[in-house]
C-alpha cells in the first residue's frame, strides 16, 4: 500500500480509504470485522464513517474493531443529517454539531475524531457560525481537522475565506462524489483542491456498483434496485452504456472492472484516496486490487473516453483548458 499526505496536513493516509457504511447494516458484525481485518492486512490506515450510517451502528462497530490499533489509524466521520425525531437533531448548527460529535466519540470509543466532515452544506445556518463551532471542537481536541462533504467549489472557497479571516482551522479535506459516470468534480472541485492544497477523498468510485457490470444481469440485487435515490442518480441509459464499455475494456486488459474503475479515480492528480466500500469480502477484493492495474496514460485516456467529459466552468468551451 502506498501512502500520501492528506492535503497540507502532513498526515500520511493510505491511497485507499475504506468506507464503513455497510457495518451493522448490509454487513453483520462478523462480516464487518472480516472486512476491517482484510483492509488492515492490505495496509489501509484510513477509515470513513458517519453518525447516520446504520443508525449509529457503523460507528459502534468501527470503534470496537479499532480498539487495539487506534493510534495507527486515521478515522473520519460526519455530522449534519438527522439523528433523531426532534427538529434540532439535524443541521450544521452549533447546537447539533456539538452533541453529534460527542455522541460519535462515545460510539467510536475514542477521544478524538481525526477528520470531521460537514456531511452537507446547510443553507439555513450561517456558515460563519458553523465554522466557529468546528473551531470550538478543534480547540477542545474533540476533532483534529474540519472537512466538508458534498460542498460545491464556491461553498468550499467561502468556508476557506471565513476560516482565514477569523483564524479558524481551515477545511483540510473534501469528499465529493466522483466516478466514471459522475465526473462533475473535474470541472471546479478537483482543480480548486489542487490549487488550495486540499485533500480529496471521493466517494462512490463504483457508482453504487453500476460499474462492476452486475446490473447487466437480469435479477441482479443491490442499491440501484432497492434504493430510489440510486435509481435516480444512475438510472439514465447512458450510465449503463458506460458500465458496459468499462466491462469490455476490463476484460480486454485482464482486470476486474471494479479494479479498473477504482484505479481510474485514484490516478486523478486531485484525488488523495478514493473511498471503497463493500458488503462482504468477495465484493471488497477487486477494489483492494486497484493498484494492480497499470493505469498508464494511454489506458486512462481509453477509460476516460467511455463517458462524456463535463464542459468547462466558463462559457468558452472552444478554447483549450
Amino acid at each position: 500500500m502506498e501512502y500520501r499526505a492528506l492535503g497540507r496536513t502532513g498526515v500520511q493516509v493510505s491511497r485507499l480509504c475504506f468506507g464503513t457504511m455497510s457495518f451493522g447494516g448490509d454487513a453483520d458484525e462478523a462480516t464487518s470485522r472480516s472486512m476491517f481485518t482484510r483492509c488492515r492486512e492490505a495496509g489501509i490506515n484510513f477509515f470513513d464513517c458517519a453518525d447516520v450510517y446504520a443508525g449509529g451502528k457503523s460507528e459502534t462497530l468501527l470503534g470496537k474493531f479499532m480498539a487495539g490499533s487506534r493510534d495507527e489509524l486515521v478515522i473520519a466521520s460526519k455530522a449534519h443529517f438527522s439523528t433523531g425525531q426532534a427538529p434540532t437533531s439535524r443541521g450544521s448548527t452549533r447546537y447539533h454539531l456539538v452533541r453529534a460529535v460527542e455522541a460519535s466519540l462515545k460510539r467510536l470509543n475514542t477521544d478524538r475524531i481525526d477528520i470531521l466532515y460537514l456531511h452537507h452544506f446547510d443553507r439555513t445556518t450561517a456558515l460563519d457560525d458553523t465554522l466557529k463551532s468546528l473551531e470550538l471542537l478543534v480547540v477542545q481536541g474533540k476533532i483534529l481537522y474540519p472537512a466538508a462533504s458534498n460542498f460545491s467549489a464556491w461553498q468550499t472557497m467561502r468556508a476557506l475565506g471565513i476560516a482565514e479571516r477569523n483564524g479558524f482551522a481551515p477545511l483540510a479535506c473534501l469528499q465529493p462524489m466522483y466516478n466514471l459516470a459522475k465526473r462533475q468534480a473535474e470541472v471546479e472541485i478537483l482543480p480548486m483542491a489542487l490549487e488550495m492544497g486540499l485533500g480529496v477523498c471521493s466517494y462512490s468510485p463504483l457508482a453504487g456498483g453500476l460499474l462492476t457490470g452486475k446490473y447487466a444481469t437480469a435479477g441482479a440485487q443491490g442499491r440501484l434496485v432497492a434504493n430510489a435515490m440510486y435509481q435516480v442518480r444512475y438510472g439514465e441509459a447512458v450510465n449503463h452504456d458506460i458500465a458496459a464499455g468499462l466491462n469490455a475494456l476490463a476484460r480486454e486488459v485482464g482486470q476486474h472492472p471494479a479494479s479498473v474503475a477504482v484505479a481510474w479515480v485514484a490516478t486523478h492528480p486531485g484525488i488523495t484516496a478514493p473511498i471503497i466500500g463493500a458488503r462482504n469480502l468477495e465484493q471488497l477484493e477487486p477494489s483492494l486490487k486497484a493498484f494492480d492495474v497499470e493505469m498508464t496514460a494511454e489506458l486512462r485516456e481509453r477509460v476516460s473516453k467511455l463517458s462524456p467529459a463535463p464542459p468547462p466552468a466558463n462559457d468558452r468551451s472552444e478554447e483549450k483548458r
